[in-house]
């Protein structure tokens, strides 16, 4: 707020400069004398000019830079955007004032869901993006202050750990009974109306608010077919997370007025409660409540009213113990699993270091989400997996027996028990398994490679924290 404030202040401060001369106070003495027109009340408001502040849009533009993306339907990348805007920011920025700018169709891309279907994103164009991030920038202290404490999603300061470690207190107290709510298709299903009639109720400039609502109703390009959009605010915009966030809040009051216990990550939302009963009726309640007063669909098929250890949240599950113990939940395994398996495709013709190199990324990356789990079996299933299967690429590299045979005993087998080993006519996954693989290729092999281990890491981890 206090960045916020001081660019109003030098908004205020250089107001007079535009209009000085006796035309200008001319003006402001007729203004004083009548009715104000909606034009002028919205010119006053200034949250648009707050908006377009350089300093505003210079810090827009690099996070747009940094995150850099896809391009969209004007086909411009990163590395035009700079001369892109030297051309036609002026311009830009006129409309934006006058409260006459029209954002262009987003891009769909659909990609495919964990748990099977697809999700649709709606890729704006960079100048868009950057426009939307500059909002969002000024948008983001006037609500902030309304979101719940038990709101983690897209704020400042806030994250998914914090969420999740929320959600094992709660069970740790006794609350052993989650609510799961899967709201079916949020981000393409979002109200406009209702939305907007939120976002009035903080922002005066009739400009900020009829931007907002051209991007909401901004047509998707697909196939060179633009659609136009009568609901729904696409992910893809640095704008979208911001207001789910503002819609959702309803939501999170209504659980706070009930005295309920509960962890809200976007449009992922779990409450917790003591008994089998007093979920079901949580969930028939909060149903109604979406349907009828922010018109939002839970969906059957994926809510339940179960013990947390039987559900995910966030990536992670729970223990059943008392003191409930934070594991990685199993299709979060799983998709690591089929990620490790596509960068091993094709691998036979890449020596093992290039491998190790391709996957380290990948599994310092995970671990580093998932370094809150306080199970380690899983881990060392999953390092020893990934080394059985680094094994048998070498074994397959190999093809011929007495190649196999002359390296196993460069790697300190007998020879006797080398060329037993090569000629034992058992397959590949087989091999790279047993026991002269083992002592060949041991796990400090692949420490001497590089290979992250994701049980090293997570203690690594955990002990700096």
């Amino acid at each position: 707020m206090k960045a916020e404030d001081s660019r109003q202040a030098n908004t205020q401060t250089e107001e007079p400069a535009r209009n000085a001369g006796g035309a200008g106070l001319g003006a402001e003495t007729d203004v004083t004398t009548r009715p104000r027109t909606k034009a002028e009340w919205e010119q006053e408001s200034g949250l648009m000019d707050v908006v377009c502040e350089r300093g505003n849009l210079k810090l827009a533009y690099q996070r747009v830079v940094e995150n850099k993306g896809a391009a969209g339907v004007d086909g411009i990348g990163i590395a035009e955007f700079k001369d892109h805007l030297k051309q036609h920011w002026p311009t830009i920025k006129a409309k934006l004032l006058a409260g006459e700018y029209m954002p262009q169709p987003v891009r769909r891309v659909d990609i495919p869901k964990p748990q099977g279907g697809t999700r649709t994103l709606g890729i704006p164009t960079l100048t868009d993006r950057m426009i939307q991030q500059a909002l969002h920038q000024v948008l983001s202290p006037i609500f902030e202050a309304d979101f719940s404490e038990s709101s983690y999603g897209f704020r400042p300061g806030r994250n998914a750990h914090q969420a999740v470690k929320a959600a094992k207190q709660y069970v740790a107290e006794g609350r052993r009974i989650v609510v799961d709510m899967d709201l079916e298709k949020f981000f393409d299903r979002v109200n406009h109306d209702l939305l907007m009639e939120k976002l009035s109720k903080k922002i005066d400039d009739g400009r900020v608010l009829r931007l907002i609502r051209r991007y909401l109703e901004a047509g998707m390009m697909a196939d060179g077919m633009v659609s136009q959009r009568t609901e729904g605010t696409p992910q893809g915009g640095p704008l979208s997370p911001l207001l789910s966030n503002i819609l959702l809040t309803e939501l999170d009051r209504e659980l706070e007025r009930r005295g309920h216990a509960f962890c809200r990550y976007a449009d992922d939302c779990n409450i917790y409660v003591r008994s089998q009963q007093a979920g079901e009726r949580v969930m028939a309640s909060i149903t109604r409540f979406l349907a009828d007063t922010l018109k939002l669909t839970v969906n059957a098929a994926k809510s339940a009213v179960a013990p947390p250890w039987k559900r995910k949240f966030l990536g992670y599950s729970l223990t059943w113990h008392k003191a409930p113990k934070l594991k990685i939940a199993p299709t979060s395994l799983k998709r690591l699993e089929d990620k490790i398996r596509e960068v091993l495709q094709g691998a036979r013709g890449r020596s093992l270091a290039t491998v190790i190199t391709e996957l380290n990324p990948i599994l310092r990356g995970w671990m580093a989400y998932f370094k809150l789990t306080e199970t380690k079996k899983a881990l060392e299933e999953l390092d020893g997996w990934i080394r059985h299967k680094l094994r048998c690429i070498l074994w397959r590299q190999w093809k011929r027996p007495y190649t196999r045979a002359t390296n196993l005993m460069k790697a300190g087998l007998t020879e006797e028990r080398a060329f037993r080993s090569a000629f034992n006519q058992r397959g590949p996954w087989w091999n790279s398994g047993a026991s002269h693989m083992h002592q060949a290729f041991p796990k400090s092999f692949f420490d001497r490679l590089g290979l992250v281990s994701l049980l090293d890491t997570m203690r690594r981890l955990q002990c700096v924290q």
